[in-house]
């Protein structure tokens, strides 16, 4: 005969089922680009409510903050699934360390975001499951981000997904989805956080279906007893191995980030559209940083996203007055132009003054291939216009043509002035490398030769980057715009070197 427990047990996990089974219609598997269940609306808001009070300035880290805030410890007791995840953490210790020095940006805002919401301080750990705390991990399934979104599931938490922007690489916006998300599979699973995380990794629909088998061969329908795929059967223990490791990171040899029990980041709101490196050198913010913090831009351009920045925090109040101090002539704008007949990327790049490699990325292209009618996106100052006409001779040439080197020459802008590419210069010409000679004979075939005699573009000028040197004061020294010099020099837009070249087309 069963024990009275036995019953009571079998009762409780009869009303889990029938719970799971009045739910709305359940998620596809993880791996499954589905659409999300319905009945998430109800939860998004809950996360935008007022801060609760907290003691937390009394923690040493955050690292201290979040062990106070464990609530899944209960669940762990001598499993044989968590000591073998426990044992590879420990044998692995460069992988912890790793991806909290990775996460040390990110960590405290989670951390802060859990505590709001009374939710357990292990998810803060889930990211380091799921991505390794990289913002930009991508998963074979096409999962995006920190939090692993789907397309699908990102679109239903409206996060944007376009060429410029994926809300899914959104530190923020990301993290709200995925608490949110977190929180309804709670909910849906009657307070069961160990469902709700095996859900979160295989999909609702999965784990109810197990729960439904065992139902109806009379076995338990616990986290533990459920026939779930191997990557779920992992996952959970996983993050609960990981958590004991987090609360005693001494006992098993592992040193993690320090990290601040403070803000990392703060919002900064702009209204312009500006390249992320240029708004380093404005705020004297540190070469990549601000792609760190807001990599949900793709382009590395403030285009097609939120109006804010994060920022960090001891440089926001120097952004905010760099951006009020900034001027119309300053920003970036973006035209749209629609491929003509004869048209060509490289004649494209040289009508705008923009490398080929940058149109490539800024409108996702995989090839040169363009379409008649197709439309690129293509950064411009404001004021350019690209459509009207230089004021050139343009005289027919035979189908086969020569050009003879001269003093201060070189390849790019030869190919320039002849509207070939650079390529096709070098394979017309057998050129392995990209050295000329003064007098050297070139053979250039077909098309037209293009004679500039007022272009507004001004005389291509070299300069030799100095000590000290920005893109930003060389740009001042030399009286043209910013945007213009990263325009003219698409290569030298990450970092500059002593030594390195620069092209500046001077009136």
């Amino acid at each position: 005969m069963a024990s009275p427990w036995r019953l009571l047990a079998a009762g409780l996990l009869a009303l889990l089922v029938s719970g799971c089974q009045s739910l709305p219609n359940p998620v596809g598997d993880a791996d499954q680009d589905t659409d999300p269940a319905l009945g998430l609306e109800q939860h998004s808001s809950w996360l935008e409510g007022e801060d609760l009070d907290s003691d937390s300035e009394q923690f040493a880290d955050v690292w201290e903050r979040m062990r106070a805030g464990y609530q899944l410890q209960d669940y762990i007791e001598v499993n044989p699934r968590i000591e073998q995840q426990r044992l590879w953490f420990v044998s692995n210790p460069s992988f912890i360390e790793k991806s909290s020095q990775r996460g040390s940006p990110y960590i405290f805002y989670i951390v802060e975001q859990l505590e709001k919401n009374n939710m357990p301080q292990e998810l803060a750990l889930l990211p380091m499951i799921e991505s390794a705390y990289n913002p930009l991990a991508y998963s074979r399934a096409h999962a995006v981000g920190l939090w692993q979104f789907i397309p699908s599931t990102g679109r239903h938490f409206k996060l944007k997904q376009t060429n410029w922007y994926d809300g899914r690489r959104d530190i923020t916006a990301s993290t709200r989805a995925a608490l949110t998300y977190l929180q309804y599979l709670h909910d849906m699973f009657n307070g069961d956080w160990l469902l709700a995380l095996a859900s979160y990794n295989a999909g609702e629909g999965t784990v109810s279906r197990a729960i439904e088998r065992n139902q109806k061969l009379g076995l338990p329908t616990d986290y533990w007893n459920l026939p779930l795929p191997k990557e779920t059967r992992d996952y959970v223990p996983k993050l609960l191995a990981l958590s004991q490791v987090v609360a005693s990171p001494e006992a098993y040899g592992v040193k993690l980030a320090e990290i601040a029990n403070q803000p990392y980041f703060e919002r900064v709101a702009f209204d312009h559209r500006l390249q992320l490196n240029r708004l380093e050198d404005m705020a004297e913010i540190d070469e990549g940083e601000l792609a760190r913090l807001n990599p949900a831009f793709k382009q590395g351009v403030t285009f097609d996203g939120p109006k804010h920045l994060l920022v960090p925090t001891d440089k926001a109040e120097l952004l905010q007055a760099s951006l009020a101090l900034l001027k119309p002539e300053e920003q970036l704008n973006w035209q749209q132009y629609k491929v003509r007949s004869g048209d060509s990327l490289h004649s494209i790049a040289n009508r705008y003054h923009v490398s080929v490699n940058s149109l490539k990325d800024l409108n996702g292209l995989k090839s040169n291939h363009l379409r008649i009618g197709q439309a690129l996106n293509i950064p411009v100052p404001p004021g350019f216009k690209p459509n009207q006409p230089l004021h050139q001779v343009t005289q027919t040439a035979s189908s086969s043509r020569q050009y003879r080197v001269r003093q201060g020459d070189n390849l790019w802008s030869i190919a320039k002035a002849q509207r070939v590419s650079v390529n096709e210069l070098k394979r017309w010409n057998n050129l392995p490398g990209n050295a000329l000679k003064v007098g050297q004979v070139l053979r250039l075939q077909g098309g037209q030769v293009a004679v500039v005699t007022n272009s507004s573009a001004g005389k291509p000028t070299q300069y030799r980057v100095r000590q000290g040197d920005s893109l930003y004061l060389i740009a001042k020294r030399h009286k043209v715009q910013l945007a213009q010099l990263q325009r003219w020099n698409p290569q030298a837009s990450k970092a500059l070197k002593p030594g390195q070249v620069l092209t500046l087309y001077l009136r």
